[in-house]
C-alpha cells in the first residue's frame, strides 16, 4: 500500500489517502480537449448530505423541451458542458426554480 498526497478538497470529503498498489497507475495528465472539466471537486460521495453539495455543478438552465413533469432541461455545468436532464433529476434544485421564475411559471 502507498500513502499519496491528496488535495485539501478530497481530504475534506473523507477520501482516505492510502491505496493498495493494485489500484495505482502511472499518472497521465488530463486532456482538457477530450475530457473538459475533470476536477477533484466532482468526486461523488454517496451519502445524502454530501449529495446536496453537488448542486454546485449546474451553473444554469438555458432551455427546455416538453411540458410539466415530462420536460427535459438543457443545463450548463460549471465546467462548461451542456447536457439535457429530465425534470425528475433536477426538480429539487434551486437552479430550476430560478429558471422557472425567469419564465414566469
Amino acid at each position: 500500500s502507498y500513502e499519496i498526497e491528496l488535495s485539501a478538497h478530497l481530504k475534506s470529503r473523507g477520501i482516505h489517502n492510502v491505496f493498495h498498489t493494485s489500484l495505482l497507475r502511472i499518472h497521465e495528465p488530463n486532456d482538457n480537449r477530450l475530457f473538459p472539466g475533470r476536477m477533484d471537486t466532482q468526486v461523488i460521495i454517496s451519502d445524502k448530505e454530501a449529495m446536496a453539495d453537488l448542486e454546485w455543478a449546474i451553473d444554469k438552465i438555458i432551455s427546455h423541451k416538453g411540458k410539466g413533469r415530462n420536460s427535459t432541461f438543457e443545463v450548463v455545468w460549471k465546467a462548461g458542458d451542456h447536457t439535457w436532464l429530465p425534470y425528475h433529476e433536477i426538480s429539487h434544485l434551486a437552479t430550476l426554480k430560478t429558471y422557472l421564475d425567469a419564465l414566469g411559471v
